[in-house]
């Protein structure tokens, strides 16, 4: 019997490569970060080589002399949304991948805003540049070779997951899996099905589209001259999906928090779709078995990414762990509002910009980083007061489990359960986005038979206790939210 899976962890600003091993350990991890393009002010992309050549690097420095055999499974998470179309003979990108946080198509947005409801009745989203949809029309329409490729049956699209799992098996599975796919304005949450109506709006041969199968079963089997042996890759999940599961959220009222390039928090909703009423989206996650369930999620388009900007725009911090040395006791009424590609959940503005609020002749680099830090709470908690607000009291959160990077900083977790009221329980494994991934392939594959195997492994290292007043606490987010209006556009 083999004795690892591997999770491949393919985020926004690198990939991360871990083999785990039957009690959830992390064995061994590498990460490496890939190049980010910025060709016009608020347009972001990658490179799809680029990206392959570094997992594909990861995965031989993390297999080290580790036999390719003894691994079991393979479990895939990646950064949703981003884009990516290639050539089914060549298999090489037609262009850069167009990164969720790209803008470039928010005029077409505007346009579409006519078919919003819908859009929202079957994908459960906003029509935002957030999401694939547009991104795959601006390719079509942008670049000849993409569209002579398409009308030619050729062209292939997929999200990161597809890509890669495109390369592992030497271009034999084109693939996703429903997490991934209900973010793209083209999946019909409801019947689990692309959608030809949606895919006539943006003109989008439905030949492009992958194949959609349970985040949790076979969805190809690696090339042995790429992989150095047959293995399954037989779990996939979109990044925040992938956390929710990796916390072990898999029952209706359960929530997690994620803390990474941004902040995206997500509860589990059960079998019936919640639509929401308060700018949040209706998605779908994974039950126990990894089987598609309805989630509400909120997104934050800058949560950690604010301290990078810090670190390496106005060279604040000399490195994101520091910040936390670096913040001052108090912001002293500073708010600093990140909304450098817009808002997202709840506000939806994709023309409001940065600001900081609230500067004086005594403001120095510790408020600024403080604001900085507070942000990501403020604005995770703009995400929670929508979710309760949809679910009434049903939804009434009694904690809420974090994870992602920023979730180390001690600081950020105490502001966070402060500004919420409400326990934040941080895990022993923050890695919980690799670990759905590693969890995914797991049951997928049989390395472990249930999900309570692997749910006995869940370990705690902190819980933050709130021990602010209610008075202060609001004050300070009454002053979050005026600082909000100004950088609104509208």
């Amino acid at each position: 019997m083999s004795d690892y899976v591997l999770a491949i962890d393919a985020g926004t600003t690198g990939v991360t490569v871990l083999l785990f091993d039957k009690q959830a350990q992390v064995v061994r991890k590498l990460n490496r970060e890939f190049a980010q393009h910025y060709p016009q002010p608020g347009w972001v992309e990658h490179d799809a080589n680029e990206i392959w050549t570094v997992t594909e690097a990861l995965i031989k420095e993390v297999l080290g002399d580790t036999l390719p055999s003894a691994v079991a499974a393979i479990g895939i998470t990646n950064q949703r949304e981003t884009t990516v179309l290639w050539d089914a003979e060549t298999r090489e990108p037609y262009h850069h991948a167009i990164v969720w946080q790209c803008r470039r198509t928010a005029s077409r947005c505007d346009a579409l805003q006519a078919h919003k409801d819908t859009f929202r009745n079957k994908t459960g989203l906003v029509v935002d540049a957030y999401f694939s949809g547009t991104k795959v029309e601006w390719i079509l329409d942008n670049v000849p070779a993409a569209r002579a490729g398409a009308d030619a049956g050729r062209a292939r699209f997929g999200t990161i997951d597809t890509w890669l799992v495109d390369r592992l098996t030497g271009g034999a599975a084109h693939v996703t899996d429903p997490t991934n796919a209900s973010r793209t304005l083209m999946f019909d949450i409801h019947a689990k099905a692309w959608d030809d109506e949606l895919l006539g709006l943006l003109n989008v041969p439905r030949s492009l589209l992958p194949e959609v199968k349970p985040s949790a079963g076979l969805f190809g089997t690696t090339d042995a001259s790429v992989f150095g042996a047959e293995v399954p890759i037989t779990g996939i999940a979109g990044d925040q999906q992938a956390a929710l599961f990796g916390q072990g959220c898999v029952l209706p009222g359960q929530a997690k928090n994620t803390y990474g390039t941004g902040c995206f928090a997500l509860l589990n909703a059960g079998t019936e779709p919640v639509l929401s009423q308060n700018g949040l989206l209706t998605t779908l996650g994974c039950d126990s078995e990894g089987k598609p369930v309805y989630c509400l999620e909120g997104s934050v388009f800058v949560g950690g990414a604010v301290i990078q900007w810090l670190r390496d725009m106005l060279k604040m911090v000399p490195s994101a762990p520091e910040s936390e040395q670096v913040a001052g006791d108090s912001s002293e009424g500073v708010y600093l509002v990140p909304a450098f590609v817009g808002l997202g959940a709840p506000y939806w503005d994709q023309d409001a910009r940065g600001v900081i609020t609230g500067l004086t002749r005594g403001t120095d680099v510790s408020h600024i980083v403080r604001a900085a830090l507070e942000s990501i709470a403020f604005q995770s908690r703009d995400l929670i007061e929508a979710l309760q607000a949809d679910l009434g009291e049903s939804g009434k959160l009694t904690e809420l489990r974090v994870d992602g990077g920023a979730c180390a900083n001690g600081l950020l977790m105490q502001f966070q359960a402060d500004l919420l009221g409400i326990p934040i329980v941080r895990p022993t494994n923050i890695e919980t986005t690799a670990q759905g991934a590693a969890f995914l392939a797991g049951l997928g594959s049989g390395f472990w038979k249930s999900f309570a195997e692997v749910e006995s492994v869940l370990g705690v290292d902190r819980t933050f206790e709130p021990k602010m007043g209610v008075e202060e606490r609001e004050q300070l987010y009454a002053g979050w939210k005026e600082a909000v209006g100004r950088a609104r556009s509208k």
